[in-house]
């Protein structure tokens, strides 16, 4: 009485490793495009933040402009809110708050 073996034939291996390759290519991009657009919109709060406070900021003082460090030192954002918003290269202009590029 012959044995039957219990493996996988080269054929299978192949099969397996062909479909692993295509999800691969399938689902890299996405998860490269989704950082993308998380850094982007990560981007967008952060300049939203800075120009809502610069607007409270300039409302209390009845001044024409002010800068980041200013915003700081007078306690409208954080250390940390400073150094996002200058690696982002947010900036802002009179009164209104641009991302750089």
């Amino acid at each position: 009485m012959k044995r039957k073996r219990e493996a996988f034939t080269l054929i299978e291996m192949t099969i397996v490793l062909f479909i692993i390759g295509l999800l691969i290519l399938i689902i890299v991009p996405n998860i490269s495009h989704q950082k993308n657009r998380a850094n982007t919109v990560h981007t967008g709060a952060m300049t939203t933040v800075v120009q809502t406070q610069l607007d409270t900021y300039l409302d209390a003082t009845e001044k024409k402009t002010a800068s980041l460090s200013e915003l700081q030192k007078a306690g409208y954002l954080t250390d940390k809110q400073v150094k996002i918003a200058a690696k982002e290269g947010i900036k802002i202009n009179g009164d209104e708050v641009k991302a750089g590029s």
